[in-house]
């Protein structure tokens, strides 16, 4: 009989980016994620459900716009062309390094290797659909996968009712589309959330979101929201008072609780799994066995090299052995398998009974930032379904055989750094939030039929409201392509609606032309996006 649970909750997301670049910013982003991640992800997710059997613990979001992405049959066939040139500038190294002393030459074979074993995968196994092969999964009863809102709009800051719950709607729409399924659970971008969110998830029929640490446990920002982790964010900064601040209200994270007076329950993430993965310091992803992301070859940008130690200088960096940092991550796994064994023991030595562990983490963390990541995940998995004490469950089917029975007032506030909103509005971003106001009270008197150009102009404002465009202005990564991308995607909707207001019969023509660029959301409803009366906003 189990003691207690443990769920995995990956975050998978990137923004809008077809036909938007290439390189450095652009298409090649979701072609690298991927190569290195979701079909490795998949692969492995695979592997472990069909010898394990059962529920795997897993629950992949998938964010609308990136799984609209992953089904267009454009980017399959430049992901084709990717996958192509990767092979061959592998290939050419086992040539190059043929003579070279060293790991250089087993390196380049270990690359070749795995990039033609991805590409027989998604040629032969799944057709090319990593939708599909997800969505078979869940069918399964291996996963669950969860939708966000369509386009990953920060939903605190939209300041809209109706844009709210155009969001989440839109999304949940794409999502049954495209996994043929009605979604349980569902990820509020950058776990941002605000008081009355709930409602509007409450109406869409969800049962469960998830929290960072802090909002549910009160006290200051924790994990991943503290600063100091794996991947491209920004630094930490303190936390307004008004929102993740405060006395503790008392709650656990090993719980799920009722979010006010809705009927959709919240689980919090574990800080004490999220570090051994997250923190930069600390965490598994730092071990010096392990590939060294930021150093790469100058002719074909293959890596040849390994963490070696901390704050060791990127030229002095060893060679990567790809064997030894398998065999690192599998003794890993069977650490962080112990970490959830002994995290379930004590909430149950201080009268805690049948709590559950999430674990929750960007899914670009594993196999992307942290290569040997999908290994570690699978090796995790395969030592939690073989202990009789933990049982690995979805959050959707955790909340659906063991309600919560407590309700939860949660504050303001988000897993971004500092906990707070700061890293989507500050000095970089506030310029951006006025420009998206005025189009959403415009589209207000505009949507209210569906032709061609009012279903272009409804993408173009989801489109806009993305949070990576403000997102990459304060992080730095792509400044200058986030701010042209959120200009092209506001005068894209400026043309639009200036043709719809007057009646231009050019209307549908300028938007077929735009949606050569921009195609998601092909079933889009714009007349969702109706007045309603809007939910109270409470700010403690």
């Amino acid at each position: 009989m189990s003691r207690g649970f443990a769920t995995f909750v990956l975050h998978t997301h990137l923004p809008y980016c077809r036909l938007a670049g290439r390189w450095p910013h652009g298409e090649e982003w979701l072609h690298e994620a991927m190569l290195e991640c979701y079909l490795p992800l998949v692969r492995a997710l695979r592997r472990a459900g069909r010898d394990c059997g059962g529920s795997l613990g897993v629950t992949i979001n998938v964010t609308p716009i990136l799984a609209e992405q992953l089904r267009d049959a454009l980017v399959q066939e430049n992901f084709r062309a990717y996958l192509r040139e990767r092979i061959a500038g592998a290939r050419s190294d086992v040539e190059r390094f043929s003579a070279t002393p060293g790991l250089r030459r087993v390196t380049a074979a270990f690359h070749r290797e795995r990039y033609q074993a991805t590409q027989s995968f998604f040629e032969d196994e799944i057709a090319g659909d990593v939708v599909g092969a997800l969505a078979e999964l869940e069918g399964a009863g291996h996963i669950e996968v969860a939708p966000s809102a369509a386009t990953h709009g920060y939903l605190p800051l939209l300041n809209d009712d109706d844009a709210v719950r155009f969001q989440i709607e839109t999304g949940i729409a794409s999502h049954v589309r495209n996994f043929g399924r009605a979604p349980r659970s569902f990820w509020l971008p950058e776990c941002a959330y605000r008081p009355g969110l709930e409602r509007f998830l409450e109406d869409a029929g969800l049962r469960v979101f998830f929290s960072e640490t802090h909002l549910v446990t009160g006290g200051l920002a924790r994990g991943k929201a503290r600063g100091g982790m794996h991947g491209p964010y920004p630094e930490s900064h303190y936390v307004s008072s008004h929102m993740a601040e405060g006395p503790a209200r008392g709650g656990t994270t090993f719980r799920a609780y009722m979010v006010g007076h809705s009927q959709v329950a919240v689980m919090g993430r574990n800080e004490r799994t999220g570090m051994q993965v997250w923190s930069a310091a600390h965490g598994y992803p730092g071990d010096p066995a392990y590939r060294e992301f930021h150093k790469k070859d100058d002719e074909t940008g293959l890596h040849y090299w390994r963490v070696t130690g901390a704050g060791v200088d990127l030229g002095e960096k060893a060679e990567y052995d790809p064997a030894v940092a398998r065999d690192v991550a599998l003794r890993h796994a069977g650490h962080f398998a112990g970490v959830v064994q002994s995290e379930i023991d004590a909430y149950g030595e201080g009268g805690g009974n049948g709590g559950i562990v999430l674990s929750a983490y960007d899914t670009e963390l594993f196999g992307h930032w942290w290569l040997e990541g999908v290994d570690w995940l699978e090796a995790t998995l395969r030592h939690l379904a073989a202990n009789p004490e933990i049982e690995l469950v979805s959050a959707g089917d955790f909340v659906t055989s063991h309600p919560p029975r407590e309700m939860i007032e949660l504050p303001e506030g988000s897993w971004g750094a500092g906990g707070d909103h700061g890293t989507w509005m500050n000095s970089e971003t506030a310029w951006t939030w006025p420009e998206i106001g005025v189009r959403q009270e415009r589209a207000r008197s505009l949507l209210g039929t569906s032709t061609p150009a009012t279903r272009q102009l409804a993408r173009e404002l989801l489109l806009l409201q993305s949070s990576d465009w403000q997102f990459l202005m304060t992080t730095g990564q792509a400044h200058d392509y986030a701010i042209e991308r959120f200009r092209s995607h506001a005068e894209r909707f400026d043309c639009l609606a200036s043709a719809i207001e007057s009646g231009d019969p050019e209307g549908d023509r300028l938007a077929a032309e735009i949606g050569e660029l921009d195609n998601p959301f092909p079933a889009i409803d714009p007349c969702r996006y109706s007045p309603v009366q809007p939910t109270p906003v409470v700010r403690g």
